[in-house]
């Protein structure tokens, strides 16, 4: 696969980045925010499908996500896919391969995607020189471990619907917190494969609990996917309490 170029000329300059005007992230110092601003080498913008990283694959990168949605994923021989969880504006994409010399997932663009690109070589000055940005990248990763274990006991001991019904108020609530809803309505833009893909489940077992969250009027499934009727009602369907509401850390 060819990897699409990376853009060094047309970028967003890091002190006019469209995340810093949102409450949902914290504020830079000035000294920081030079500091990202020579870190950052440029610009990567994807279609929907397309691979970032592959599981296996070594990168001389690292990625904030800009705009748009990804989702991780790991593959089985046979062709089985599980989605690990989903990338948002904010999320840090590629540390694994930098840490641990490849990547243990794979990371595929779920709709048009724009990411900043970042030198791996040059995280160890960011380690050594900004230790609140190092804080921050401690931060992510733990965030994403809280996320993951939300997602662990969902797979393991909620119900399909409780599942179906956490999956999407859950997309829904941190969407909302990264800027991805700026219109109504509200869409997140997933098929069901990928629902029955991060829920674990067959996709006609999918397609079936869907359908009896529909009815409920939830949610309404269309041609740019799952539209959020009553995020409440998903709520409670969940029995989940929904995301704490914190200033997230970002790159």
């Amino acid at each position: 696969m060819a990897f699409p170029k990376i853009s060094s000329s047309k970028q967003t300059p890091c002190e006019a980045c469209p995340l810093r005007k949102m409450p949902t992230f914290r504020d830079f110092t000035q000294e920081e925010l030079d500091f990202v601003s020579s870190f950052k080498t440029g610009e990567l913008t994807l279609n929907a499908g397309t691979t970032v990283l592959s599981e296996g694959a070594q990168s001389a990168h690292l990625f904030t996500v800009l705009s748009g949605w990804a989702f991780r994923y790991k593959m089985l021989d046979d062709g089985r896919r599980q989605i690990l969880n989903y990338a948002m504006p904010g999320d840090l994409v590629g540390l694994q391969a930098t840490l641990m010399a490849e990547m243990q997932h794979s990371v595929e663009a779920l709709s048009s995607l724009t990411l900043c690109v970042f030198e791996r070589e040059r995280l160890g000055h960011l380690y050594r020189d900004q230790p609140d940005l190092a804080f921050d990248i401690t931060w992510i990763a733990a965030q994403e471990e809280r996320i993951l274990d939300e997602h662990l006991l969902s797979i393991g001991r909620r119900t399909a619907m409780e599942r179906a019904a956490y999956l999407l108020a859950f997309l829904t609530q941190r969407g909302r917190a990264s800027g991805l809803f700026r219109d109504d309505p509200t869409v997140v833009p997933l098929t069901q494969q990928h629902v029955a893909d991060t829920l674990g489940l067959s996709i006609v077992h999918t397609n079936k609990t869907l359908k009896k969250l529909a009815e409920r009027g939830l949610l309404r499934w269309g041609e740019r996917g799952c539209e959020i009727l009553d995020e409440e009602g998903l709520l409670k369907a969940a029995g989940w309490e929904g995301m704490p509401e914190s200033k997230r850390r970002f790159i």
